[in-house]
Parts: C-alpha cells; structure tokens; sequence
C-alpha cells in the first residue's frame, strides 16, 4: 500500500481520535517524525513523500501503543526538559514541563560548589539538568526505585553529567552527610485518586505518583527529616501538586524560614522553597 505522508498523517489523526487520545493530531505528527527521524516540523515540507513498507510499519505499531493510551514520551522515549534531552521509558516518571519552575527555583539558591541533593529523582531530570547549569556543584541523585535509577543513570550519560546515584528509602542513603540544597518532587497524589487519573498517568509508576491518603506523607517525613540534612541555613525545594503548596509550607514552618512559594509558567502554585532556620 503507497501512503503519503500527508495520509499517514491523517490517518493517524481518525484512529487517535476514535480511541480519545488528547492531542490527536499533534501526536499523530510527533510519532511520525519519531519514526522518520525527523524535526516534526519537517513533515511540512514532506507531506507528499510516499512511505517506505517498514516506515508505514513502525508508525502502525506506533499508533497501536498510542491508541492504548501509553504515553507519547513512553513511546518515543524522549522528553525535553530545561532544554536538554532526557529517555524516558516505564522505569520512571515523566519529566513535566511545570517542573522547570522548580529546577529554576533551586538554580536561584546555588553558588560555585555547593552540595545538592534530588531526593526521589526518577528519571535524573533535575539534579542532571541543575549540574549542566551549575557545572561547579556537587550532585547526588537518590531514589528508591532501581529501575528509575537505571534510567537517571543512563541519562546522565547521555548527558555526559557527572553526578552520584545512590539507593534507599528518602534521606537512608545520605544518613551522615549534609546538603546546601536539597529539591525533590516527591509522590504527591493522594491514594484515594488511583484510578480516576487520565489513563496516560496511570501507567507510570505508582510508586512514582501516591502518597498515602491526603497525598502529604513524603512531604511530612521530609519536613522533619530534611533539617538533619542541610548545612547551616540550607535551602529546601520542593515541587507540589494542585492545591498542597499551603499545607506543604505550613510542614515546614517549624524548622524553616524564608518559606516561599513559587508558580509555574502557567500561574500555577508549583512549590514550595525555605531555608533552615
């Protein structure tokens, strides 16, 4: 069969929108300039261009895992973040665009070679892209999940970051050592909510997501452990969900000081900074 790339396109467009995929003709484009290796812009200036049996090939099987709702990232296994390139695949959550607020935040508060810890850093996303920005700090990725770790470890080398990865349960494998900064973001969707997400969410990572019934427990447990792990006057960052930078800020007024908290692009409450008191 001899199909264009404007057909393909169109015809990507009908199945994703049959199965109710958001974005249908966006992502339609995207998994076909994945599968031809080229900018998605490009296929513009391509559209009468006939695709090769294997092309037509690899963007069906492309639109099959879409239609079932995988996320896009999942399936290109790429996200832009800060403006660096990161894989992404099942092993971790998604980088989102609004975590940039966060990474800029933490930006903000680092100087020369300071010590920096991504505590729940997943994919590496931003202790890797605050390293590239802040080469003269120090940075120490820490998850619980192996396989997030596999994954940060593997972004790191793509981006050539030299950072320390370690395992553990929060603080567990930082237990003697101190930080000027420490960012994390955290699971934050509270328990009760699984299963009502979009169906793009609910297939990452659940352990990357919810936290416990009023989605506040990582933030509890870093309040009053974080202030045993941040040099004098340290700064805290963390990343929050809808509607939690109140309470988040609220932890943290016990121990902090200078309690700040910051919107994303979109004018969004997205977390929360303080130093130690």
């Amino acid at each position: 069969m001899r199909i264009t790339v404007f057909q393909a396109l169109k015809m990507g467009e009908e199945r994703l929108l049959l199965h109710q995929v958001p974005d249908a003709r966006l992502d339609a484009e995207y998994l076909l300039a994945g599968v031809l290796n080229m900018p998605r812009l490009s296929l513009l200036l391509e559209k009468l261009r006939f695709l090769a049996d294997e092309e037509w090939t690899a963007y069906e099987a492309f639109l099959l895992r879409r239609e079932s709702r995988e996320p896009l990232q999942y399936i290109l296994q790429e996200q832009s973040f800060m403006g660096f390139s990161f894989r992404t695949d099942k092993r971790a959550l998604i980088p989102r665009n609004d975590t940039e607020a966060v990474c800029e935040e933490t930006l903000r508060h680092i100087r020369g070679k300071m010590q920096v810890l991504d505590l729940c850093t997943g994919t590496g996303a931003l202790g890797i892209a605050i390293k590239k920005l802040r080469p003269g700090c120090s940075v120490t990725l820490s998850d619980l999940s192996a396989d997030a770790l596999s994954l940060a470890k593997e972004n790191a080398l793509r981006l050539q970051a030299d950072v320390r990865i370690l395992q553990g349960d929060l603080f567990a494998p930082v237990a003697d050592e101190r930080f000027h900064v420490i960012v994390s973001n955290p699971p934050y969707i509270p328990q009760g909510l699984q299963g009502t997400l979009q169906k793009e969410v609910e297939k990452e990572p659940a352990m990357a997501l919810f936290a416990g019934e009023d989605g506040l427990s990582f933030y509890r447990r870093i309040a009053r452990e974080a202030p045993l792990h941040l040099n004098e006057k340290g700064v805290l960052v963390l990343e929050c969900g809808d509607d939690q930078a109140a309470a988040v800020a609220a932890l943290l007024e016990g121990s902090f000081e200078e309690i700040r908290i910051f919107r994303d692009m979109d004018g969004h409450e997205r977390g929360v900074s303080a130093r130690l008191k």
